[in-house]
C-alpha cells in the first residue's frame, strides 16, 4: 500500500487479531494498527500526514523513501567495462548493477 510516496507493510497479529502496519523505506519508525483493511488504509494515511506535519512544524525535512531509480556519473572506462561484463553474463546493465550493489551491501557489516 502506498500513499504520498510512502509504502506500508502489513502483518497480521494473531494474538490481538489486528493488522500491524509499518511505514517502510525510511529510518524513522512509524507504526500503526487496525482491525480491517479500510481502517488500516485510513490509519496509514493519518500517520503519514502526521509525520509530514510534525517534520514541518519542527522545521526538519521528512525522510523520503528511495525511489528505486539511481543516476550515477562514473568514469567512462568503468561504464564500458561494466557493460561488457553484464553483456557477457547475459544481463542488462541495470540488473548487473543491482546484483553488484546487493552483494556489496549484504557483505557490509553495520557498525
Amino acid at each position: 500500500m502506498t500513499y504520498r510516496g510512502y509504502s506500508a507493510t502489513m502483518t497480521f497479529d494473531p494474538e490481538d487479531h489486528i493488522i500491524v502496519g509499518r511505514v517502510e523505506g525510511i529510518n524513522d519508525i512509524i507504526t500503526f494498527h487496525a482491525e480491517g483493511v479500510k481502517e488500516f488504509e485510513r490509519h496509514f494515511h493519518e500517520v503519514v500526514d502526521d509525520y509530514l506535519a510534525a517534520c514541518e512544524q519542527l522545521g526538519g525535512e521528512p525522510e523520503k523513501p528511495a525511489s528505486g531509480n539511481l543516476m550515477l556519473r562514473i568514469d567512462p572506462n568503468l561504464h564500458a567495462a561494466a557493460l561488457k561484463i553484464s553483456h557477457h553474463q547475459g544481463l542488462s546493465l541495470n540488473k548487473w548493477a543491482e546484483q553488484a550493489l546487493r552483494a556489496a551491501t549484504e557483505s557490509r557489516v553495520e557498525v
